[in-house]
């Protein structure tokens, strides 16, 4: 299922713990608010397995970078709700943001007001180049991204991913990790296809962490989709759950599914 990089001890207490924590994380995943909607997309995004290989325990402080909708802060936000920290670093608002931005903040917001699972979110901001101390230094547990490194390297190029990886570095408590999951990209093809398609390239993302100063401890194929070329003509937003040609080959691109994903786990030593 996974390539493990970490042995002996310290490999086998990692793994100790996700199992003491399994049934925390399964529960939270089958969370009755969550939608049928939101539960139809777990066979592509597989949260138990990633939250699990990314070691996330119901006490402690972790950071959600750029949460959007909230897809996985409906899991996040109830397992750690009684004996954790949950901090939702959503986006930070500046003149010349995302239409997307404000929309999607204020939709978060009215979900903190509205459920009860929300009541102990931290809701902070988070931009890789404009608001970069979204949680005190050396707090943090974990900090989990999903699907957010293009975004940054699109804004930035390889500083820019870098500059996320410095931030979360500077919050992460000595041994906390960051948890990465973002469209892969074959190391064969074209660089300039990282400038817009929303598929990076493992070997970019590994240096940028390890230039911020975190270490590669792990990385599994729970995400991987070995039908999805990465090559298409409106990059990743082609496939579902976009499907940004409309009927064009959709059903072509149905059967694809969603984008093969790449799955890191980073220790700040």
């Amino acid at each position: 299922m996974f390539k493990q990089v970490l042995t002996g001890a310290i490999a086998l207490s990692l793994f100790s713990s996700s199992l003491v924590f399994a049934d925390s994380i399964s529960d939270a995943v089958n969370h009755e608010n969550r939608s049928v909607k939101e539960r139809s997309r777990d066979e592509y995004r597989n949260p138990q397995q990633t939250l699990r290989f990314f070691d996330v325990q119901p006490d402690m402080a972790v950071a959600e970078i750029s949460p959007g909708g909230g897809w996985y802060s409906n899991i996040l936000a109830p397992l750690l709700k009684d004996n954790g920290k949950y901090y939702a670093a959503h986006f930070y608002l500046y003149d010349g943001a995302p239409s997307y931005y404000p929309r999607l903040l204020d939709g978060f917001k009215k979900k903190l007001a509205s459920n009860p699972d929300y009541k102990n979110v931290i809701l902070t901001a988070f931009h890789h180049l404009k608001a970069q101390d979204f949680a005190p230094a050396n707090s943090l547990d974990r900090i989990v991204t999903f699907r957010n490194v293009h975004n940054w390297y699109m804004d930035g190029r390889e500083s820019g991913v870098e500059q996320a990886f410095i931030s979360f570095a500077k919050a992460l408590k000595k041994g906390g990790m960051v948890g990465v999951v973002e469209h892969k990209l074959p190391e064969s093809a074209s660089d300039e296809m990282q400038k817009s398609s929303g598929y990076m390239k493992q070997s970019v993302v590994i240096a940028a962490a390890q230039k911020a100063g975190l270490t590669l401890v792990a990385e599994s194929d729970v995400n991987l989709n070995s039908l999805d070329s990465s090559n298409h003509e409106r990059g990743v937003w082609t496939l579902p759950p976009t499907l940004a040609l409309g009927e064009k080959d959709r059903a072509k691109y149905l059967a694809i599914g969603e984008s093969s994903r790449m799955t890191l786990k980073f220790v700040k030593p």
